[in-house]
């Protein structure tokens, strides 16, 4: 999961100490373009300069620890109690404007799976989860077929296409609207305001409200009307919550499945398209999907760093004395480029035979990873719009050279800006009948 909110928060009174300079000037700035282009050369660098826990510079000059070691990373997530999400614990609360940008990326505590840590984030879990876990698979991937059809539809007889815009963005959006229990008619609408919130820009406040509404009005429609939906499972459950619980719920579990859901679909699609040994996947190959999307999760990771943790005590981590109350960032991305864990990763795939491996951490690890049932829903949807835009646009090619693509400005997502493609004008679906 990615953070799902785009509000901005008021920052929790307290927190006390620290000094915006942060870690002086050894500190890594957690931008510029080595981010967006070769992300892995730069954390190869990190780790050679500072080890698998490296002194970053958030914007502002606010400091935090990058975890870039595998090990490191799995000792983090694994534990809670000295590492826990609880963003209240932040040393650098009283330095931090209330327009830093980065507020929405680490978020404050408010009710939700998301924003909760420990008992109270379990309490959450244990009502989201199996909400989500009782989705059936062969109707997801139904709901996948249907929606990516009309979504190819609309492009399919102009031969060119954005796959960013006009196909990766929406269908997540649009199947998780479905499976949330929003009409058909809502889900563009819900698909718009995510857009608005992962630009970021000045509507992006605007569009959070807008998100809110709807699932405010979402649950009252549920609690009136259940049906097979994970927001009436979630009504469902025998100990309740407050609307603005349940509100909040639904907003990080479609918010977070959307971005890097559709990064998977973009990011395997491009590399598809570009790479030589998935040539065959171009031409019906289902298998070289799979093998893409493994390869995706382990090369360029959706959310490549997560905030975040933060520590409950004085702890030695990597070499680095952590203070109480520092920020830990999850580099996902870095970790699993990490050459001690990766030449394993080697041995164990050619020794068992298998094509790929799962001990990547795209998904994060431990209490507060992504849970399983929505790693599952991410996979179906990535799996089969790709599978569907393949069967339909199967000349399908990038449109300009490779080296011209543009990633997303982060340094926490990687994503396209936009991936164009053209292909051979095929009939839309009505007409193929």
């Amino acid at each position: 999961m990615t953070n799902p909110s785009s509000a901005t928060p008021v920052p929790p009174a307290g927190g006390g100490g620290g000094c915006p300079l942060g870690h002086g000037t050894g500190a890594v700035p957690l931008s510029g373009p080595g981010f967006h282009t070769e992300p892995q050369a730069l954390y190869r660098s990190m780790r050679r300069d500072h080890g698998p826990v490296v002194p970053v510079e958030l914007p502002g000059g606010f400091p935090a620890w990058l975890v870039v070691g595998y090990r490191e990373l799995h000792q983090v997530t694994s534990d809670g109690e000295l590492y826990p999400r609880d963003v209240s614990l932040w040393n650098q609360w009283e330095n931090i404007p209330a327009d830093w940008p980065l507020l929405p990326m680490v978020g404050t505590p408010m009710p939700s799976i998301y924003f909760t840590a420990g008992a109270e984030h379990r309490r959450h879990a244990e009502m989201v989860v199996p909400a989500l876990e009782a989705a059936d698979p062969f109707e997801i991937r139904q709901h996948c077929e249907q929606l990516a059809d009309r979504l190819i539809d609309a492009v399919c007889s102009r031969g060119t296409a954005d796959l960013v815009a006009e196909f990766a963005d929406p269908l997540p959006v649009l199947v998780l609207a479905r499976l949330v229990g929003f009409p058909d008619e809502e889900g563009a609408d819900i698909a718009q305001v995510l857009k608005d919130l992962a630009d970021g820009g000045p509507g992006a406040q605007k569009a959070h409200l807008r998100f809110g509404e709807h699932m405010h009005r979402l649950v009252a429609a549920k609690r009136a009307n259940p049906g097979d939906d994970v927001t009436s499972r979630m009504l469902a459950h025998p100990e309740q919550f407050t609307d603005e619980e349940y509100a909040l719920d639904l907003m990080a579990v479609t918010a977070a499945g959307h971005l890097p859901t559709a990064d998977w679909i973009s990011n395997s699609t491009r590399l598809m398209l570009t790479e030589d040994q998935f040539a065959d996947a171009l031409s019906g190959g289902r298998h070289s999907v799979a093998e893409a999307m493994n390869e995706v999760l382990w090369e360029d990771a959706p959310t490549q760093i997560l905030a975040g943790r933060w520590a409950s005590q004085d702890a030695r981590l990597g070499g680095q004395n952590i203070v109480r109350g520092d920020m830990l960032l999850l580099g996902l991305g870095a970790a699993n480029g990490d050459p001690h864990i990766r030449q394993q990763v080697t041995d164990l795939v050619v020794r068992s035979g298998r094509g790929g491996n799962n001990a990547h951490m795209a998904f994060s690890h431990g209490e507060y990873r992504c849970p399983f049932p929505a790693q599952e829903i991410a996979e179906i949807i990535a799996r089969t719009g790709i599978e569907v835009l393949l069967d339909r646009l199967p000349d399908l090619e990038l449109a300009l050279p490779a080296k011209d693509l543009v990633r997303r400005p982060s340094a926490f997502l990687r994503g396209m800006t936009a991936l164009p493609v053209r292909f051979t004008p095929v009939r839309t679906t009505g007409d193929a009948l």
